[in-house]
């Protein structure tokens, strides 16, 4: 099938689901990415709803804001479809879908997202990812409660406060507008791609492969490379001088290019939206994700439990600190007390005195001390002696230091 290699749609059901739960579209005008949710209740159903209702969005409209609004009434249609096939096929009880798109007009694209699959720019070899994840632990984040590498392996990563379902009639979509340059490359995709490869190794792809269905093909393999316990589905978008980016014919991809099946499935488990998604970021293998709509008494849960599991954390590290803290001490203790059951021999004040302990010191800390001073000169002894003296003689036990001593004291009498 010949394409203008502007624009690219690949999609993989990934090494460890099933189905393939994503679906991408690829048009002349609109471009969008859908990740279904609800497992075996219907997430491949609902994106695949969701991205066919949307593509009729796919013309020209005579100015970005024309697109923007149509867009976000796409998605609002989308949704009632949604909620209207749940009424219809009770087994697809809990199936949603986060979307996000985007329309070229002329030089200015307009967006539309929910969830968290995202949109990216890459502009003169930097990658800036555009939407924001409709997710409570990117709330955590955005309120500076936690870090970004704290959220990837928070245990709420997988919920979503955000989707196209059966829940909310009108759910809050996010639009903007905004102008393109040509050489920008927009990217499309789920989280099967942003979740398992990083930023710094997407940005490298779209920076080394010029040909869209090339360097899309190339992202989902760096997936596959990972383990892509996830689906992953990815639409890139060209933009150059002719204002087209259309990809001729449009081409659909993951569960929307198959056709819709509503049958009951003995083995699913009827789920309510607050209990759907998948999405754990590096994880080694799939939880299923979960939604909660944007209800206050919900996220004051969510929050109060992650101040349980902050001080639960700090109570962890200190724990932790204090055992660290009472080894090292203990260690020294028994190290000092291993040392002073060694003596040698050696000078003070210019007489034969016996030592406790060893002759090594750590910094400031003194590990021997005059245990007893005798009354030998050192300058009464012969040479040879004095300088064993000075140089210390090692003792294995007091005894031994006082057979030194001993023999010391007959070598200065002669």
């Amino acid at each position: 099938m010949a394409t203008t290699g502007k624009s690219a749609a690949v999609s993989h059901v990934g090494k460890i689901r099933s189905n393939n739960q994503d679906s991408g579209y690829a048009g002349r005008y609109l471009f969008v990415v859908a990740d279904g949710m609800g497992g075996h209740a219907g997430g491949d159903v609902a994106s695949a709803i969701a991205v066919k209702r949307i593509a009729e969005t796919d013309r020209q409209f005579a100015s970005p804001n024309d697109a923007e609004f149509a867009l976000r009434s796409a998605l609002l249609a989308a949704n009632s479809l949604l909620a209207e096939t749940v009424f219809e096929h009770g087994e697809l009880t809990g199936m949603g879908t986060t979307v996000s798109g985007i329309v070229r007009v002329d030089d200015h694209v307009a967006i539309a997202h929910i969830g968290d699959s995202r949109i990216y720019l890459f502009r003169n070899g930097v990658l800036e990812q555009i939407t924001a994840d409709h997710t409570f632990v990117q709330r955590l984040v955005d309120s500076g409660r936690i870090t970004p590498e704290e959220a990837a392996v928070h245990p709420r990563r997988s919920v979503l406060m955000r989707v196209l379902g059966d829940v909310d009639a009108s759910p809050e979509i996010d639009t903007t507008v905004m102008k393109t340059l040509p050489g920008d490359r927009w990217l499309i995709c789920s989280d099967g791609l942003s979740s398992y490869v990083a930023e710094e190794k997407i940005q490298a792809v779209l920076a080394a492969i010029p040909t869209a269905q090339d360097a899309a093909e190339r992202l989902v393999k760096e997936s596959l490379d990972q383990g892509a316990p996830d689906n992953v589905t990815i639409v890139l978008v060209d933009v150059d001088q002719s204002g087209s980016s259309a990809h001729e014919p449009p081409v659909t991809v993951g569960s929307a290019a198959a056709p819709l099946v509503f049958e009951a499935d003995a083995v699913r488990r009827p789920l309510r939206l607050p209990s759907l998604l998948l999405h754990p970021l590096k994880a080694t293998q799939t939880d299923d994700s979960h939604f909660e709509p944007e209800s206050d008494e919900y996220l004051a849960a969510l929050i109060q439990e992650d101040r349980r599991r902050a001080r639960k954390r700090r109570i962890s590290w200190l724990a932790f600190v204090l055992i660290v803290v009472a080894v090292i001490v203990a260690a020294c203790i028994l190290g000092y007390q291993f040392t002073q059951r060694h003596y040698y021999v050696g000078e003070v004040d210019g007489r034969v005195a016996i030592y406790q302990g060893v002759q090594q010191d750590i910094g400031p800390i003194k590990l021997s001390h005059v245990y007893r001073t005798t009354t030998i000169d050192i300058t009464s002894l012969p040479p040879y002696n004095q300088q064993q003296v000075r140089d210390t003689i090692n003792a294995n036990s007091l005894r031994d230091a006082q057979d030194v001593v001993d023999k010391l004291t007959d070598a200065s009498k002669r």
